[in-house]
């Protein structure tokens, strides 16, 4: 799936993280910036970002474009009360979670194709094959995290995840399924101790076809997630940063993940009890700062 240069996909592989708090606050900071920005909510079947933009009712949702209600995407895109910044609500269907791979491809096809600078993406908490696709076609996934171990060890599963997909429609596409089948042994960390770091997947990829191997290879070192951890209280909780890192490096070689912090900040919760975005009413607070940082790196 080739990747869109105006998709950012907000993911939060642990619940409670603050990505959708995140979500909206981005689109703001980016259009502010100039930006045209649709806010797109695929935490499918859970939706709630139209609340943090104080939406309580809407004609439209995106229930209707996978129910074949209307015929595109871009007919259900909604104006907020915030100047270039619209929005496609989440739906609550059920099943909706399981979408079929031909409707998500539909989907993605008609997100690549909506008339603006940023789709911002805030999808669903976890590391379904939903969730994974969707931020594999984006040119940057955010993945929201807390200090706390227990989600650092979430947003590290979600990248393994992410990465073991990418190769999976790799090999796939190569049409060789030895390499599938080497691929389906790393689940099983056990019985392959060996394939438990991706330089040792790569070891014994390379003995079965160094050709496709190495390549693979080349087109993973591509991959450059971005890790945003929220509610930073201490310098301890900044050096979370290094430890993501190193366990990265030390278990997926990636050498180049970016870390972003963002502080804890009480307005965040009064924003969220007057159904109005932070950005809007506390623009000076630390999380606003924070925010702003992150679109500027975005537009950089």
């Amino acid at each position: 799936m080739e990747k869109q240069k105006n998709i950012t996909a907000i993911v939060g592989p642990k619940g409670g993280v603050g990505k959708t708090t995140i979500s909206a606050n981005l689109a703001i900071a980016l259009s502010q910036l100039g930006k045209r920005v649709i806010a797109l909510d695929l935490d499918l079947g859970a939706s709630n970002l139209h609340a943090i933009f104080g939406l309580r009712s809407f004609k439209y949702s995106l229930d209707d474009f996978v129910q074949n209600k209307v015929e595109k995407l871009a007919d259900i895109v909604l104006d907020t009360d915030i100047e270039n910044v619209r929005i496609i609500c989440g739906g609550d269907v059920p099943g909706i979670t399981n979408m079929p791979y031909q409707k998500k491809l539909k989907l993605i096809r008609h997100i690549s194709s909506l008339d603006c600078d940023f789709v911002i993406m805030d999808l669903a908490p976890g590391a379904s094959h939903n969730v994974v696709d969707f931020s594999i076609i984006a040119q940057k996934s955010l993945l929201v995290t807390t200090p706390e171990v227990t989600s650092l060890l979430n947003v590290y599963s979600f990248i393994k995840a992410t990465l073991f997909r990418r190769l999976s429609f790799f090999f796939k596409f190569k049409k060789n399924s030895e390499l599938l089948e080497l691929l389906e042994k790393t689940k099983d960390p056990d019985d392959h101790p060996h394939l438990k770091t991706m330089e040792g997947f790569f070891q014994e990829a390379r003995e079965i076809n160094p050709a496709i191997a190495e390549s693979a290879r080349k087109n993973m070192s591509n991959f450059r997630p971005v890790v945003v951890i929220n509610r930073v209280r201490t310098k301890k909780d900044v050096s979370a940063g290094d430890v993501i890192r190193n366990i990265l490096k030390q278990y997926l070689s990636i050498e180049s993940a970016v870390i972003f912090t963002i502080r804890e900040d009480d307005s965040v919760g009064k924003a969220l009890t007057k159904r109005k975005p932070i950005m809007m009413i506390s623009p000076d607070s630390p999380f606003s700062r924070d925010i702003r940082t992150i679109a500027s790196r975005l537009c950089g």
